[in-house]
């Protein structure tokens, strides 16, 4: 498999019935699709997502309408992950309730599948540290060290981001726990906003700093107006090679010097 470093074009014969083509060139790291509620910003998204097989396959070929042009060219693969705003009723409560967790929404669903990708990529820069160690190089201990800053990077973060509720990241636990007064709390006690922010920032951290394109469909939904303006600040340095690609309603999003990344939907269709 040979994966996309980020995606250069996307074109779509129409987005509703034969109407309005879409072509749209994409910058290498952020792109903000803006436009009035109903002009088909979040269509736009999603047609791409499920142009996209569950495992980043590039299905051209296979599905009408989409095609996606991607540096380099002939790559047969994309790393991609989803955000959009979760926090609504989980609509199969009752096989959840089983699991022995108390997860009422969306987004308490998706942080639950995070904290299993969470304990996966532990493991994954446990095992480089420890080559790193065995190598025997000059500067193994630096090499080491190097490969878990991400992992401290993200939790300086997120201690920085709730720092006004005081609740701080328990560095000492395999799963996201976090403390508040001498209480431990799991993600799912978090509030809507804490929650959101949280499944971001966990969802970058996991792809381990390799290129992917990360979509996200309004996802200052719940966000503190601070935390929506430092949004795209803070995904890059968590991890500099992703490719955002976003819709938003928010001025916020843009106001940290991302408005020559803003594209307007009446822009790309025609």
């Amino acid at each position: 498999m040979k994966y996309a470093d980020y995606i250069q074009q996307i074109e779509i014969d129409s987005l509703w019935g034969g109407r309005k083509h879409v072509v749209w060139n994409l910058d290498r790291q952020v792109n903000i699709l803006s436009g009035i509620n109903g002009v088909g910003k979040s269509t736009i998204i999603n047609k791409v997502v499920k142009s996209l097989s569950t495992n980043g396959d590039i299905v051209n070929h296979l599905l009408k309408g989409v095609r996606i042009r991607t540096q380099p060219a002939d790559a047969t693969h994309i790393r991609f992950d989803v955000i959009r705003s979760f926090d609504r009723p989980i609509l199969n409560a009752e096989s959840v309730n089983k699991m022995d967790i108390s997860l009422a929404t969306e987004l308490d669903w998706q942080l639950y599948k995070l904290q299993r990708k969470y304990l996966d990529y532990q493991v994954n820069i446990g095992n480089k540290m420890i080559a790193a160690l065995q190598s025997g190089a000059a500067d193994a201990a630096q090499q080491a060290q190097q490969i878990s800053e991400p992992k401290k990077m993200f939790q300086d973060i997120i201690d920085d981001l709730f720092r006004e509720t005081g609740k701080k990241i328990v560095r000492t636990e395999n799963e996201i726990r976090f403390s508040q007064i001498g209480e431990t709390l799991v993600p799912y006690q978090l509030s809507s906003g804490e929650k959101q922010m949280l499944a971001i920032m966990l969802t970058v951290l996991v792809e381990d700093q390799l290129p992917y394109v990360l979509f996200m469909d309004e996802p200052e939904v719940s966000l503190h107006v601070d935390w929506q303006q430092r949004l795209i600040d803070l995904i890059l340095q968590l991890n500099p090679n992703v490719q955002i690609i976003l819709t938003t309603h928010s001025p916020a999003v843009i106001m940290n010097g991302w408005m020559d990344s803003v594209t307007e939907v009446s822009d790309i269709t025609n």
